[in-house]
């Protein structure tokens, strides 16, 4: 019986493993660009600097990106300065002021309408953001905006991304942490009024429940680690990301890796709670399994913030653990 549910996780890692190589990255990866940093001395300056640039901003010319909010206004015409005198900062900084002070061409794109980028300028004198990036529409119209404004306004044009500024949005996780606190009250109440199986208290005959909430635990306090001490290595995941931890830096790695143990594990969890229960009392209690782990994550990334994560971790470590092996001397 241990033989045959040993043999079952392997199954489902090995699937998950196929799954991750089926993934086709839609940009270069990160040694394509290490490679092509490295042969940046037999370039031209201009290719230099926008190479430079991809390294520091994480996109570049002919990168896609889809339009979030509800519409983005975009100017016809770039901001600039008579040329070719050569002029001060003091006056490329007035004709940017009068230019925004008068009215312009412009135009507006609308949510999920999909943009590339055309082209990227540098205006250092101007105080509000020096880079301006010129984006085309699917009509073939073009238009400048600053990349401040610009990127508050869209995602890369990938599901991962978009998935991550969806989860990431203040007004979604606080819609998410008030109705998930009030289910996880709800089940709870229910759950131990009931005498029902519920996760680390009146747990079922299995490793994987425990194990899975351990694990969206850690996760949660390593995602808000690497929020605090490495937000580049995440933004540049943002723009360029990958379901394939081997192709990520190690911190991200491991990061992803602890995703797809959680999909490992959770698959484990819900075969072994199935065979375990009877149908009503199964779902019940993976809707408090679902209810523990979420209300797990929402602890532990934001606790982790204020580096109280890390101690909680380390005690709901010991106390899950130490629960399963009172009720399983044993094993």
């Amino acid at each position: 019986m241990c033989m045959g549910k040993y043999k079952i996780f392997f199954a489902y890692s090995l699937l998950v493993l196929l799954l991750t190589s089926c993934y086709r990255e839609r940009t270069s990866s990160r040694f394509q660009m290490e490679d092509t940093l490295m042969i940046a001395d037999t370039l031209t300056k201009a290719e230099q600097d926008s190479l430079t640039f991809l390294h520091t901003h994480h996109y570049s010319e002919n990168f896609n990106f889809i339009v979030r909010s509800d519409s983005l206004i975009l100017l016809r015409q770039l901001p600039s300065v008579p040329s070719p005198q050569p002029v001060s900062d003091e006056a490329i900084v007035q004709v940017i002021e009068e230019t925004d002070s008068l009215p312009i061409d412009s135009f507006s794109v609308y949510k999920n309408q999909e943009l590339v980028v055309s082209d990227i300028h540098i205006i250092p004198a101007d105080s509000i953001d020096s880079v301006w990036v010129q984006v085309a529409t699917e009509n073939f119209e073009f238009g400048w905006a600053r990349e401040k404004v610009l990127l508050e306004h869209v995602d890369p044009n990938d599901p991962i991304s978009q998935f991550i500024s969806t989860f990431s949005d203040v007004h979604t996780l606080i819609f998410l942490v008030i109705i998930i606190l009030i289910g996880v009250g709800y089940l709870m109440r229910k759950l131990l009024k009931q005498n029902a199986k519920i996760v680390h208290f009146n747990d079922i005959d299995s490793f994987y429940p425990m194990l899975l909430a351990l694990i969206v635990a850690a996760s949660a306090t390593f995602y808000a680690s690497i929020q605090m001490f490495a937000p580049e290595a995440w933004r540049a995941f943002y723009f360029r990301p990958s379901l394939n931890p081997f192709s990520q830096p190690l911190l991200l790695s491991i990061f992803l890796a602890s995703v797809w143990a959680m999909l490992i594990v959770g698959i484990a969890a819900l075969d072994d709670t199935v065979h375990r229960l009877r149908f009503n009392d199964a779902v019940l209690y993976l809707c408090g399994l679902a209810a523990v782990c979420a209300f797990n994550y929402i602890l532990f990334s934001i606790s982790t913030l204020y580096y109280i994560g890390y101690i909680l971790l380390i005690v709901y470590i010991v106390f899950a653990v130490r629960l399963y092996i009172g009720r399983n001397p044993h094993k």
